[in-house]
């Protein structure tokens, strides 16, 4: 990418409100390009995306896609079809948060939508199989006021609800929170996976540092997705997608740091903290700067 992976996780907060403004025709090229390219996610599971986008000549192109009054003017949508998998959900978001860095690059604004969305009308649309779900999309546009009231509220509301390390990154097990000099120079990875967005700000993601693999585990938000929302408009497990995008922050991140190492399945049986926690993927370093032995 063109910039650092820490500035756009920084920067970057949910736009709700566009310019009624086609993405420009290179910018919407380059983004389909790269949906279009994206490998497999970090499981493997089958996926694919595309982008759904109105131009200057064809603004009609859009029409009846719905987002129930959510979303204001979007000029595209980054849609994705997945198949079935143990995973898909976190390769899903793991991908679609991908493309939400790379949107953001090219000066894109962009917001998540998990249920607030007509699935049956983008599924008809990307063509989606008998095999395949849509479990969320992403609205893009050139964000309307950036720089006024939406966009600086956006980020104090995100600097201000953000749990603290302490909270959130582990060493060896749940009772003992990683002091920043034990991150073996992963800390700016670990503060990248603390600004990522999740459903509902519920920042689920928490990390256990155990030598050379980072353990991942879903804390769970007691009754999330259950009430008249939820019945409404029934979601994908939204949470499971927000490992996903965890991944993506921590892996992105650290490669930029000079790390390298593969996601696993390695589930280390660590005593848990409550019933709402569970364990969902391991990054395991590969030998180099910083990294300890397994």
């Amino acid at each position: 990418m063109t910039r650092p992976v820490s500035e756009l996780a920084r920067e970057r907060f949910s736009c709700r409100s566009y310019l009624r403004k086609p993405i420009d025709e290179a910018i919407r090229a380059r983004l389909r390009a790269f949906l279009e390219a994206l490998g497999p996610g970090p499981f493997g599971s089958p996926t694919r995306f595309g982008l759904l986008a109105a131009a200057a000549d064809d603004k009609e192109a859009l029409k009846g896609l719905g987002t129930y009054g959510m979303i204001r003017n979007p000029q595209a949508f980054i849609v994705g079809a997945m198949g079935r998998g143990p995973k898909n959900l976190e390769d899903y978001g793991y991908l679609m948060e991908r493309a939400i860095f790379e949107a953001a690059a090219l000066g894109l604004g962009t917001c998540w939508l998990g249920g607030s969305f007509r699935k049956s009308r983008f599924s008809r649309t990307f063509g989606v199989t008998g095999e395949e779900t849509v479990p969320a999309i992403v609205a893009a546009g050139y964000c309307a006021d950036a720089e006024g009231s939406g966009g600086w509220a956006g980020r104090a509301i995100k600097r201000s609800t953000r749990l603290e390390p302490e909270a959130l990154f582990f060493s060896g097990g749940f009772g003992r929170p990683l002091p920043a000099e034990e991150a073996g120079g992963l800390g700016p990875a670990l503060e990248s996976v603390r600004w990522a967005p999740s459903a509902s700000n519920k920042q689920p993601w928490r990390i256990v540092r155990a030598g050379a693999r980072w353990h991942l585990y879903l804390r769970r938000t007691k009754g999330y997705g259950q009430g008249l929302m939820g019945k409404l408009a029934p979601m994908a497990d939204v949470q499971r997608l927000d490992m996903g995008i965890a991944m993506c922050h921590f892996e992105l991140a650290a490669r930029e740091l000079g790390f390298t190492g593969t996601w696993e399945l390695a589930d280390p049986l660590l005593a848990l903290p409550d019933g709402l926690t569970e364990y969902a993927a391991t990054w395991r370093e590969a030998p180099g700067p910083g990294a300890r032995p397994v």
